[in-house]
């Protein structure tokens, strides 16, 4: 009996590097309110004690930092200050409970911009390292959090919200990064905290989390660091679920993003841009009979990245979009719109005859010239325009690029984290986008109306020859799309249409 206690006690308690985890710049952000009480405040400790149990502290391995807040911050250590798992755990357990208010906005601030700085030991941005911060709180925060909170994801960390007991939901989603499902974890009371640490061990230790969770994708599940996510192969587009896949219409067309370069832009930012372009490649047929893609960065002047003829792959306008280098100056827009006009949709661009023609414009500001008329001149000639707002993006400019329904052609996001979302519902827009070939009942609609025409046309001569009426004719009318109207004018000026 003593044998089988010992061995069910060795397999219960805290493993000591279970797995090889990957390096983090890992921060813990306590809340040490007043609410939380002595003993529920030595669980969070021990808790917080576990996890380390599943991290490679050091240096060159994971580095941690801790800092608890109530109605000030109390930084505890930095990133930089230990490199061993040891002194990490007894500084923890040295910790003393701060027992005052519950300012969660002002500990997740001092998070991002004090204790995510490379003074503090983060490690640069350009090491790929993820940056993660575990919020841990009990109660409702006396300040706001959602803005904040979207500022330092939009900064590159990603946020593990854990709330304990009366939390709202509401509060945490706001302040947790998405997937929710993945990142916003509730319990009931401070004797549950420790159930989580199962779900945090598969996280941390840096697996391949498509094969340890139940991921329910249809085609392909990717792994992060600490997370995953669903993905269609090419052809198909990923249904709001999440994991399904929609098989996208043989709709071809000719595809021009303009993607703002400027300043305000940042070039954290301007890399999520990159990806979101990615992500609407992936959804399109790209091919040599099938869709073409061209790109336009723009700032304080316009750079054309590729061309409509250049690529044929998806994998090839991916890497090209990659290697593009962020400008970071003004904010032309006008001037984007204007050469898409008159440069990307010409045969010497590699622009095709009879092809759908469609732009994506994407801006987080104010543009410095008059974006309207370009606009309008492009979309009078048949270019379908969507605008992409993010931001301090300005509603009415968005407004004035758009095709008609606004609904349809129009989407703003507050911040860079909802753009998953807006790549979401633009791919399914493209995945649907009408094709240039008819049906066959199409066809018969299009002679009955052709003939229809003739016969108008023959009557109106007649009409013309006795003074009864006036007609004219548009250069600019055409019968391709089968939606001509005629527009007859009285003598006493009363019109109508067919």
């Amino acid at each position: 009996t003593r044998v089988l206690l010992c061995l069910v006690l060795l397999v219960l308690r805290p493993m000591s590097i279970p797995c090889k985890a990957i390096p983090l710049d890992f921060v813990f952000v306590i809340d040490s309110s007043r609410s939380i009480r002595p003993n529920d405040y030595e669980k969070v400790k021990t808790f917080i004690i576990n996890l380390l149990q599943f991290l490679e502290v050091g240096s060159d391995a994971t580095r941690v930092g801790l800092l608890q807040y109530g109605s000030e911050i109390q930084p505890e250590f930095s990133l930089n200050t230990y490199t061993t798992r040891a002194e990490v755990v007894q500084a923890v357990r040295d910790m003393k409970h701060l027992a005052t208010g519950t300012m969660t906005g002002l500990a997740i601030q001092y998070t991002m911009e004090t204790e995510f700085t490379e003074e503090k030991g983060a490690r640069p941005l350009s090491m790929h390292i993820p940056r993660i911060a575990m919020i841990v709180t009990d109660g409702r925060p006396q300040d706001t959090v959602e803005e904040v909170a979207a500022q330092a994801r939009q900064a590159g960390i990603q946020i593990f919200a854990i709330g304990v007991g009366r939390v709202d939901m509401k509060t945490l989603k706001s302040i947790g990064s998405e997937p929710h499902s993945e990142h916003v974890h509730l319990v009931a009371s401070f004797s549950q905290i420790e159930t989580l640490i199962s779900v945090f061990q598969s996280k941390l230790c840096g697996g391949d989390m498509c094969e340890v969770v139940d991921h329910q994708c249809q085609h392909i599940c990717v792994s992060s660091p600490v997370s995953y996510r669903c993905k269609c192969r090419a052809g198909f587009t990923l249904n709001p679920d999440g994991k399904t896949c929609k098989e996208c219409s043989d709709g071809v067309m000719d595809l021009v993003f303009i993607i703002d370069g400027s300043k305000s832009l940042g070039p954290a930012n301007f890399e999520r841009v990159k990806q979101f372009v990615s992500g609407i490649v992936d959804s399109l047929d790209i091919s040599k009979a099938g869709t073409h893609v061209g790109l336009l960065q723009y700032s304080t002047k316009v750079r054309s990245e590729f061309s409509l003829g250049k690529y044929t792959t998806a994998q090839d306008i991916k890497r090209a979009v990659s290697r593009m280098q962020y400008m970071g100056r003004g904010s032309m827009t006008g001037s984007a719109l204007r050469h898409m006009f008159e440069q990307s949709f010409t045969a010497k661009e590699g622009a095709r005859p009879n092809t759908q023609r469609v732009c994506i414009v994407f801006t987080d500001g104010r543009s410095q010239d008059d974006v309207s008329g370009w606009a309008t001149k492009a979309k009078d000639s048949g270019i379908t325009i969507y605008a992409l707002g993010i931001g301090k993006a300005i509603e009415q400019e968005l407004r004035e690029i758009a095709s008609e329904p606004d609904e349809k052609h129009m989407y703003y996001a507050e911040d860079f984290e909802k753009m998953g979302e807006m790549t979401k519902k633009l791919s399914y827009l493209l995945c649907s986008f009408p094709t240039d070939k008819p049906s066959k009942e199409d066809m018969c609609e299009c002679e009955n109306v052709i003939m229809f025409q003739q016969q108008v046309s023959e009557q109106l001569k007649n009409l013309m020859q006795n003074n009864i009426l006036y007609f004219k004719c548009f250069s600019n009318m055409f019968f391709t799309n089968c939606s001509q109207k005629v527009k007859i004018t009285y003598s006493d000026k009363k019109t109508f249409n067919t």
